[in-house]
Parts: C-alpha cells; structure tokens; sequence
C-alpha cells in the first residue's frame, strides 16, 4: 500500500484525466499486487502515462531549477 510520503508534493497525478488526492491514491493502491505498486512507485518518480486496474494515470514530475554549479535555484521574487 502506498503511503503519504511516497507521493511528494511535486508530482501531480490524474487518475481517467481528473486530478486525484492523496488519500484516494492510498485507498485505491489498497488492491493492487505488489508487482503494480512498485510499477506506479517507479511512474511517481519518473512521470508518464500508464494504467493500472483499468485506471488511467498521468503523472508529471516538477523538475525543480538548477543553476550552473547544480544547486537548486529558487524563483525571484519582485
């Protein structure tokens, strides 16, 4: 079963095109196999379109801004 903290806040997931909380990620990863958890744990981290028990998901990854020595750089504020 997936838990809160294995869905981080810079991913967004859409389960049949509409966005879907955490909690009902939870509840519905309550009866998958465990071949399928580790399939959608391995879609949360690089993103893409895929299906599981006839659910369609769409998950995108916000990558997060790097500057040239590799440190996240942080957006500007005005």
């Amino acid at each position: 079963m997936l838990s809160k903290q294995s869905i981080r806040s810079e991913v967004q997931v859409l389960a049949n095109g509409e966005p879907i909380s955490k909690e009902e990620l939870i509840t519905m990863s309550e009866t998958w196999s465990e071949n399928q958890e580790v399939f959608f744990r391995k879609m949360l981290k690089q993103g893409g379109k895929f299906k599981v028990n006839n659910v369609s998901f769409h998950i995108t990854t916000v990558e997060k801004l790097r500057d040239q020595k590799g440190d996240i750089s942080l957006p500007l504020k005005s």
